[in-house]
């Protein structure tokens, strides 16, 4: 196997798919990537880490074809410190030759037999997405899944394909939430992801440096595969059951408020300086006629703010974990919202004032004084 490409051709394909190979495994060949050339002079990069397997083609020049197994970290770092110019690179005798410039080097290299089989094909259903949309989608929804491996089905993100309707859903059981889009499509199927592998996709679709604006998901049974030209990502989905999130959203609301995004966000992220860990990140929230009183207190002293508000409603006193909260309000961009209340041991809603783009639901802490 030989090829020469540029340097800086090799670096965009190491940094696609980079974010498959893993240092967290016991089975070495998956520390590597997998080289390999064609009879027709394209060159694909593979890794996996078992759950997400990403490979990226793309043509190169003076080529035999062959294939070669090298370390990703040292490989990575070899190419990327070398000079912006041609690298000729040549398999001999299972080692990998670099050439660029002035430098040469000698890597050590593992047999492609050993390396998982990826099998990129394109069965399944297929549905077209618009690259944007599902790269915010993404940002809306995975962190409010659950980081506890042990959760099962939580640690995942619901995909939730109907009737011209693209819904992403995410929750850990203290927070949930929605991201819904409108789109043409003939496609019917709830599937459930891994939140940490489709935010890798989401990295891969900011990085994928190509003009069409649209990304193919093609749904299987046990995996789905997002292509962006010659960009592939095979994630493995979750077999189980999502939880029935329609009927925890509340169907009514005793309280609703409108306000802005942004003060309500300045403010809580000031008054949880003092929203110790230890103590859930509390902060507690006062609605009155035209105000939101929010306070928080622990040894170190206490804080106050006051944001304006306009109410639906009878006044009301709630806590809540700060950090949930700020999270929600982080990822949504306009700048009034609602917020829906019942009772000071019901959940909180957060929407927009028009539609259902999205819907924030979190769990109030129980507070001691009224």
């Amino acid at each position: 196997m030989k090829f020469s490409c540029s340097q800086s051709t090799l670096v965009k394909a190491l940094n696609i798919v980079s974010k498959a190979v893993t240092s967290r495994t016991t089975i070495p060949i998956l520390k590597g990537i997998l080289i390999k050339v064609d009879e027709e002079g394209f060159i694909t990069m593979s890794s996996s880490d078992l759950d997400i397997s990403i490979e990226d083609k793309f043509e190169v020049v003076d080529f035999e074809p062959g294939e070669i197994v090298v370390q990703a970290k040292l490989f990575g770092d070899i190419i990327r410190k070398l000079p912006s110019d041609i690298v000729y690179i040549e398999e001999k005798d299972g080692n990998l030759l670099i050439n660029c410039s002035n430098s040469e080097f000698n890597i050590v290299g593992s047999p492609s037999d050993e390396f998982p089989n990826i099998n990129l094909g394109d069965e399944g259903k297929k549905l077209t997405l618009n690259k944007e949309i599902l790269k915010n989608m993404i940002r809306k929804t995975t962190f409010a899944a659950s980081v506890d491996e042990s959760r099962g089905v939580i640690t995942g993100v619901l995909l939730e394909i109907k009737n011209d309707q693209f819904n992403m859903v995410a929750l850990d059981g203290f927070r949930m939430a929605v991201a819904r889009e409108y789109i043409n499509n003939e496609v019917e199927k709830n599937v459930i992801i891994p939140a940490r592998t489709i935010n890798e996709v989401a990295k891969i679709i900011a990085e994928a440096e190509t003009e069409n604006e649209e990304v193919d998901l093609i749904i299987g049974e046990k995996r789905a595969i997002f292509v962006i030209d010659n960009i592939k990502a095979v994630v493995r989905l979750l077999d189980e059951e999502y939880v029935k999130y329609n009927d925890i959203l509340p169907k009514e609301s005793q309280i609703r408020i409108v306000l802005n995004r942004t003060d309500l966000m300045n403010a809580i992220e000031r008054a949880s300086l003092f929203a110790k860990v230890g103590k859930n990140n509390l902060i507690r929230l006062e609605l009155n006629e035209n105000e939101m009183e929010i306070t928080s207190k622990s040894e170190e002293g206490n804080v106050k703010e006051d944001v304006f508000i306009s109410k639906e409603g009878k006044d009301l006193v709630i806590g809540f974990n700060s950090k949930y909260l700020l999270d929600s309000l982080k990822v949504i961009d306009e700048e009034n919202i609602s917020l829906l209340f019942n009772t000071p041991v019901s959940p909180c809603l957060i929407r927009p004032i028009e539609g259902n783009e999205y819907e924030y639901l979190i769990l109030p802490v129980r507070i001691t004084n009224g």
